[in-house]
């Protein structure tokens, strides 16, 4: 089964963070993890703005961490866009509408302390 990482879910994860609930730690531990490409975006973003601190620069950062962990990248397809058009605005934030999108089109479950997700009918673990 694939899971699909918030982006503090795959942080937390890379940092060892206390952070993570266990439940968090065993799903990330026990199934194929997702990271997006949005959340790559968003990580890049908040470094750019200064409130992010990544150990590394984000273009070595970011690899070797889904390398170390066999994390795999889910790109952002035209049909996960479309998806944002038709959900309903429990979450303004829009990475994480695009990751709603993301989890639905593959029918895959949401690594997240977010309960905002909840609204949207998905699996969340946390």
């Amino acid at each position: 089964m694939s899971v699909l990482l918030d982006t503090h879910a795959f942080l937390w994860w890379c940092e060892d963070s206390p952070e993570l609930s266990a439940t968090a730690l065993k799903a990330i531990e026990s199934n194929d993890c997702l990271v997006s490409m949005a959340s790559f975006w968003e990580m890049s973003i908040k470094v750019s703005l200064g409130k992010l601190r990544l150990p590394k620069p984000v273009e070595r950062y970011l690899p070797e961490q889904m390398s170390m962990n066999g994390f795999e990248t889910l790109a952002i397809k035209f049909r996960h866009v479309a998806g944002t058009a038709d959900l309903p605005w429990h979450h303004r934030d829009p990475f994480d509408r695009l990751l709603v999108a993301q989890a639905m089109e593959e029918k895959v479950s949401i690594v997240s302390r977010d309960a905002q997700f909840d609204a949207y009918g998905l699996t969340r673990i946390w």
